[in-house]
């Protein structure tokens, strides 16, 4: 059985996909790009500020479902130039300063809304 999970504390849906999506132990959250969810708007910065954002924006939804980032188990980082990886990382490894998740970074042409950054994530207690 699927539940959907949203909070008002991350950006809302900027399309057809829920924020997540809890089947069974395992959370799904969708990609999330560096909005702030109060103002609704990008986030002003490079790499650093927005992957802040992105992780906060994770965090708001693991707390909803119940969930932290102790129980994640596997991120896909998408970037939209590679040369801002060793960036995302310092702030990406703050959130998993122990055994981390299994995870795959990697460049794509373009993100949603020009942004830098954007992380999927899934979590299982």
């Amino acid at each position: 059985m699927k539940q959907i999970i949203h909070t008002e504390k991350a950006p809302k849906a900027i399309g057809p996909y829920s924020q997540a999506v809890k089947a069974g132990n395992t959370l799904y959250i969708s990609g999330q790009v560096p909005i702030n969810p109060e103002t609704g708007k990008i986030v002003e910065g490079g790499i650093t500020e927005q992957t802040e954002q992105v992780m906060q924006n994770i965090s708001a939804i693991l707390n909803e479902a119940g969930y932290s980032f102790k129980e994640v188990v596997k991120s896909t980082c998408l970037l939209s130039d590679m040369s801002n990886f060793a960036a995302m990382n310092e702030v990406y490894g703050k959130y998993y300063s122990e055994n981390p998740p299994a995870r795959a970074a990697f460049a794509v042409k373009e993100l949603p809304l020009g942004v830098l950054i954007e992380i999927e994530t899934i979590a299982v207690k």
